[in-house]
């Protein structure tokens, strides 16, 4: 309250003055024009007078004069004129003059420098204007004439605009009070209100986290709203884990936790340093409407790396992909980050248009990909492309080089088939580094790879890291049969490893997941009943079960087996037309690459026929959302899906089945997963589907909608304790302590030679 009468009092005091400021010019330059005005007039009237009594005082008539004056003499404001001789006598005046008062004599200096004079007097206590032109007789000056106007008016225009000066300044006290007052409610103490309500709730909560009052960005609160969110999911985190450690202490789980990670990573790098290399950035900055912004890409990749860079102060090489990417960074191409607590390094590689395309669009995505994704993609190599492809891993060879130069003993993580030479690479020049490289794809059959004219090649960079992991045991059994039919090596079956040039290399698999902890921010209140008949309305569809499926448009997800699976369950089971609905968030991928091009228009065209065929006015079979969807715009969909459909061709892992469970805290929905998917090795309590049998995925729709809700209930149950127990702590923390204990041999390149 004190705040705000203080307040009050000095925009009081300030318009005040501001008010009389102005009020003061104002009348000043008022004063000043009615001035100026006056004098012009009585020289305009002076001349005219002169001109008619300058022949009658020659002539002597004093009868003459006194009619010249009298006639002029009732003018507006005119208070009289007078004609003085030489020596300052009255030969005439005015009537009304002489009343009033007795008219001063000229100035001597009027009549004796013969010119016109004007001058604001004070007569009888009258304001007046006076002013003086000499009269002639053959050019002699002979007398003086006298205009005299009455200057009361402009005073009295002077207190007129003080007077409303003072009574538009009670208006304006009057309005300020209740405007501020206004003010100071709406914009200040209701929001610090809710604010500290916000706050509280906060610092009380459970985890869940209450809504952020609305403000929006410009909001003086805002930027104090986002750091207490920053620090409160700190605070919240902590306090999770801290449950979790607790729960697990009591019950005798070993389960992966953030917290546990950090420990193991700090003990297991405490004299070593860790440098990440992928293709993918963690955090990019783009130019924005308002200004520089940053983006966080949806990734598995960088949920699982990042808690491992954050707890040793890492270094994350990867590929500008930025439009501002250039103008965040140092002069050493560095950024630390995120950006609220800087806790590791991104060091941003940039590379020529024409190394990208070749590297990234054509030999990794138009060859390594459909090469390692059995799904009937014919698979093009160009040398071109595989010049490009090497040059870009020389790139990224050389900035981790550069970045490690200051290292003793650092630890190299290189992620996917993107860098498949550089293990060597960094090898030739840094023998002692512990080098890892991760496979995020699945590894084919020897004679699947053996179709690549540079197999060779590839299995030499990779055989230069100390450890190769896969996401599952098969390919790693694959990997081990390429190598052996492929180059000159001795295969180590008992402990998988590949000894090639005296140096060895443990195959492992690790299988990836995702993030098990409750949810703390975007989840969605109520009940997923309530939560799918709001989806469904914002979609402008009307129907009582939800499928849902979340993939990138590649032709390795079984896009169009899947709709091809939801038209036979229509076609099979008439009841459920106009009840079920399949909603298909397909994120355009590569649209560079025509193969990609082609496929989103088969898929569009897929969906279309199969809503042409069924659909009514307010009812899809096919609900096809072609565009990128942040993770909190999707998880309502996971929340909210009766049925989860995954009917990859070929996948490594396949997050999306791990991300649906996660979602389902309230251990309902049904998982529809395809056999040819590395996740279907873990969640067995799937419903496991071959994605090319179209009857069988119909089956399986048919069946997750119809199933017993305690049947529903316990494989929903048993998925997510699978996911939580092998979730994505647990990868990352295996992987690096895996390497950080490996003893490292020196490979002997130099007898590296064709085989």
């Amino acid at each position: 309250m004190r705040l705000s009468l203080r307040l009050i009092l000095l925009l009081v005091v300030g318009v005040t003055a501001v008010t009389f400021l102005v009020a003061r010019t104002q009348v000043r330059a008022e004063k000043a024009g009615l001035r100026d005005d006056l004098q012009r007039r009585s020289e305009i009237l002076a001349e005219s007078l002169q001109e008619l009594v300058e022949p009658a005082l020659g002539e002597r008539s004093h009868y003459e004069l006194r009619r010249i004056v009298e006639r002029f003499g009732n003018r507006e404001r005119l208070a009289g004129v007078a004609i003085y001789d030489l020596d300052g006598k009255v030969i005439a005046e005015s009537p009304r003059l002489s009343e009033r008062l007795d008219p001063p004599a000229p100035p001597l200096d009027a009549i004796q420098s013969d010119q016109a004079t004007g001058k604001f007097v004070n007569l009888a206590g009258i304001p007046m204007h006076a002013y003086y032109v000499p009269l002639h007789n053959q050019g002699h000056v002979v007398g003086a004439l006298a205009v005299f106007h009455d200057a009361t008016y402009i005073y009295q225009q002077s207190d007129r605009i003080w007077r409303d000066t003072m009574w538009h300044v009670v208006a304006e006290v009057l309005l300020i009070v209740f405007v501020t007052m206004l003010i100071i409610r709406s914009a200040i103490v209701v929001p610090i209100s809710r604010t500290t309500q916000w706050i509280r709730q906060l610092r009380n909560g459970k985890g869940k986290f209450p809504p952020r009052p609305k403000m929006s960005d410009e909001h003086f609160l805002a930027p104090l709203s986002e750091e207490v969110m920053n620090l409160a999911r700190s605070l919240a985190e902590a306090r999770a884990s801290a449950e979790e450690e607790a729960r697990l202490r009591e019950s005798g789980d070993a389960i992966w936790t953030a917290e546990r990670l950090r420990l193991t990573i700090r003990s297991r790098t405490e004299q070593r340093s860790l440098f990440v290399v992928s293709n993918r950035e963690p955090y990019s900055h783009v130019h924005g409407p308002k200004g520089i912004e940053l983006q966080v890409p949806a990734s598995g990749l960088v949920t699982a790396l990042e808690p491992v860079l954050r707890a040793c102060d890492g270094t994350w090489i990867a590929a500008a992909s930025g439009s501002a990417d250039r103008e965040t960074v140092d002069a050493s191409d560095r950024i630390r980050v995120p950006p609220d607590t800087r806790e590791y390094t991104l060091r941003r590689v940039w590379l020529p248009k024409a190394i990208d395309d070749g590297y990234y669009y054509g030999f990794a995505n138009e060859g390594l990909w459909p090469l390692c994704h059995i799904a009937h993609a014919r698979p093009v190599f160009r040398s071109s492309d595989w010049e490009a492809y090497q040059a870009a891993n020389q790139t990224f060879a050389d900035a981790a080089l550069a970045e490690m130069a200051g290292s003793s003993q650092p630890l190299l993580l290189v992620q996917d088939y993107h860098f498949a030479l550089l293990p060597q690479m960094i090898k030739r020049k840094r023998p002692a580094v512990r080098v890892a490289i991760f496979w995020h794809i699945p590894w084919p059959n020897p004679e699947a790879f053996g179709i690549c004219p540079w197999r060779r090649e590839l299995l030499d960079g990779l055989l230069g890291a100390d450890m190769t992991g896969f996401h599952t045991q098969a390919h790693c059994n694959n990997f081990l049969e390429t190598t052996d039919q492929t180059v000159q090596s001795r295969i180590e079956w008992e402990r998988f490893a590949v000894r090639r040039n005296d140096h060895l290399t443990l195959v492992r698999p690790y299988p990836i997941s995702v993030d098990m902890r409750e949810r703390l921010f975007g989840n969605e209140a109520g009940s997923p009943y309530l939560l799918r008949a709001k989806l469904l309305k914002n979609l402008g569809i009307s129907a009582q079960f939800l499928g849902v499926g979340v993939d990138r448009i590649d032709y390795t997800k079984g896009l169009l087996e899947r709709f091809r699976g939801v038209e036979r369950f229509i076609e099979k089971n008439p009841p459920y037309r106009g009840k079920f609905t399949f909603v298909q968030i397909g994120a355009p991928s590569r649209t560079r690459i025509e193969r990609y091009q082609q496929f989103l228009t088969d898929v569009q065209a897929e969906a279309a026929r199969i809503n042409a065929r069924f659909q009514t006015p307010d009812w899809r079979p096919i609900i096809l959302l072609t565009r990128h969807h942040s993770h909190e715009e999707i998880l309502p969909y996971y929340r909210a899906a009766d049925l989860c459909l995954v009917t990859s061709l070929h996948d490594g892992m396949n997050l999306v089945a791990k991300e649906f469970v996660a979602a389902r805290d309230d251990e309902q929905g049904a998982l529809i997963l395809s056999q040819f998917t590395g996740a279907s090795r873990e969640l067995r309590d799937a419903l496991i589907v071959n994605p090319y049998d179209t009857e069988q995925v119909s089956d399986a729709i048919r069946l997750a909608l119809e199933m017993d809700s305690d049947e529903r209930h316990e494989r929903m149950h048993r998925l997510r304790r699978t996911v939580r127990e092998n979730n994505i702590y647990r990868w990352a923390g295996t992987l690096i302590t895996d390497l950080s204990e490996l003893r490292v041999e020196e490979p002997d390149f130099a007898a590296d030679r064709p085989n």
